[in-house]
């Protein structure tokens, strides 16, 4: 029977905070190891609910696609995993990037605005 290498991670958030370490096993995908964090990250989220106004609670993310994972300056790819990621030994931290919500509304009127428009607004006197 095969022993499973342990990959030790510790994920830092946008405000500093750290979430973590926790171990994955390296066949874990990055995918994933994205809905732990959620579910951990939502976790987080609730024991700090006294202190933070309501907007704030909803800034977390929704799915994996809101969150992209950062190592030594590269964005790591949902499909693959911890093992094929070449991760060095050791606590590795990650850096945690949510995209904000998109507001379907606002990016249809921006389009509209801009395709209106259609040109420069300059005058040459």
């Amino acid at each position: 029977m095969a022993v499973q290498e342990l990959v030790e991670i510790k994920f830092r958030l946008a405000d500093g905070s750290d979430i973590g370490p926790n171990k994955y096993a390296s066949s874990t995908t990055v995918g994933s190891l994205k809905e732990k964090l959620i579910a951990q990250w939502s976790k987080a989220i609730t024991k700090l609910t006294k202190d933070l106004s309501v907007a704030d609670k909803d800034n977390g993310p929704r799915t994996t696609n809101d969150v992209k994972l950062i190592n030594a300056g590269r964005i790591l790819e949902n499909s693959r995993a911890l093992g094929e990621s070449r991760l060095p030994g050791g606590v590795i931290t990650m850096h945690v990037v949510v995209r904000p919500p998109n507001n379907d509304q606002n990016n249809g009127k921006l389009k509209e605005d801009s395709a209106t428009k259609g040109g420069c607004a300059c005058t040459i006197l």
